[in-house]
């Protein structure tokens, strides 16, 4: 090969490297927006199967709880395989699962088809970025990497009032008819242009185990169950909440939702600049913004403009701890920090199946308006916990 023949072909592997992480990319969104989705979807599609709101919240509930197990052996034990075939089989996961989501005829049946992709999401949390990296020469890494999150954090923040807006066009069967559909064409893009990447060696989790044996990281773990449990009382219920208490029409609930992710990243942008300064104090400065704005929804929802203020401190909040909730738990530990965030992964759908099950609990006995006021008691409850979480930080 002559160094003339040498650009085309690097211009290609970057053309093939940049089309491997923009599929990634779309396929993180359609992956984590099947997570959240449900929250928007939760009013219509209670009315729809003749349940509560409290007992539709549980699916919720039952799809974190179900990642959180899942998270850390399935990683594991599927990670040495094909990468781009392992992408493909979770995304027909995703397609079929979504489609039976679809013709659910009762919770029942609904609830099967929230376990399924729930068991495979945090394998592709814990393998896509790695991958993306590995696609790209060492000093583009952290672009690659940047490029998959960029679609983890959209459908964090716009997932839910996306399927809102597509339940509010189609219906909630519509907008799992639309997720399933999507999810086989990426499968199809995956194994038709994604490029092949190295196999990695089958993670030995009895030798990184040992990080479960050290009080600073379990300290950061359960900050994050915490944290994460205050976020999901009430955000899990945002759509009744903006409906019943705020008096936002149905139809217009999807766009408020969209309004509270856009305004949310701008708490992605401060907590990633505040949490390189100190993870610890980053998450204390969020908690307190959270429990503030969580607070002040129920007592401002009559008037429009610090109803909106409300929001958007509740929202920057919300958003800020989730990237600063994983840097603080990779952080908490010197070795083994591949295992640590996917650990995290399982505290924050911990937190979050358990929000959303002291969400459900909370309002038939004290009513939905006071999920503001509870889910700013535990984030204050978590505030508490920073303190001691910093004693227990390794000196030297």
């Amino acid at each position: 090969m002559t160094a003339a023949q040498t650009p085309p072909v690097n211009l290609a592997c970057d053309r093939r490297a940049n089309t491997g992480t923009l599929i990634l990319a779309i396929s993180a969104f359609l992956i984590v927006t099947t997570e959240f989705l449900i929250v928007g979807l939760l009013p219509g599609l209670a009315r729809d199967l003749g349940i509560s709101i409290s007992a539709a919240g549980q699916l919720v509930t039952l799809f974190a709880f179900t990642v959180m197990l899942a998270g850390p052996p399935l990683t594991a034990a599927l990670a040495h395989f094909d990468r781009r075939k392992l992408f493909a089989a979770i995304l027909m996961v995703f397609a079929a699962a979504n489609a039976l989501a679809a013709v659910a005829p009762n919770v029942w049946v609904l609830g099967i088809a929230r376990v399924l992709p729930a068991l495979v999401l945090p394998v592709f949390w814990g393998t896509a970025s790695e991958t993306a990296a590995s696609m790209v020469s060492p000093d583009r890494h952290g672009q690659a990497v940047a490029r998959v999150y960029l679609g983890i954090s959209a459908a964090l923040l716009l997932g839910i009032p996306l399927g809102t807006l597509a339940a509010n066009a189609a219906g909630w069967r519509g907008a799992f008819w639309a997720l399933s559909a999507l999810s086989a064409v990426m499968a199809f893009a995956v194994i038709t242009w994604m490029p092949s990447v190295p196999r990695v060696p089958k993670v030995d989790l009895r030798s990184q185990a040992r990080v479960f044996r050290e009080p600073y990281f379990l300290a950061n773990v359960a900050l994050s169950v915490l944290a994460f449990t205050a976020m999901f009382v009430a955000y899990t219920y945002l759509a009744d909440m903006l409906e019943r208490i705020a008096g936002v029409a149905a139809s217009n609930v999807g766009w408020w939702l969209m309004g509270f992710g856009a305004i949310g990243l701008i708490g992605n942008w401060i907590g990633g600049r505040a949490v390189s300064r100190s993870p610890l104090r980053a998450t204390a400065l969020f908690l307190a913004l959270l429990a503030v704005g969580m607070a002040a929804f129920g007592l401002l929802a009559a008037w429009w403009v610090p109803l909106w203020a409300s929001l958007a401190l509740w929202a920057i909040a919300n958003t800020a701890l989730y990237p600063v909730c994983q840097v603080r738990v990779m952080r908490s530990v010197t070795h083994s920090q591949a295992l640590a965030g996917t650990t995290n992964v399982s505290a924050a759908n911990a937190g979050i199946g358990m929000g959303a099950l002291l969400g459900g609990l909370v309002i038939p006995t004290l009513g939905l308006s006071s999920l503001g006021y509870v889910a700013a008691g535990i984030a204050l409850l978590a505030l508490m916990l920073v303190p001691v979480v910093a004693w227990l930080c390794p000196r030297g």
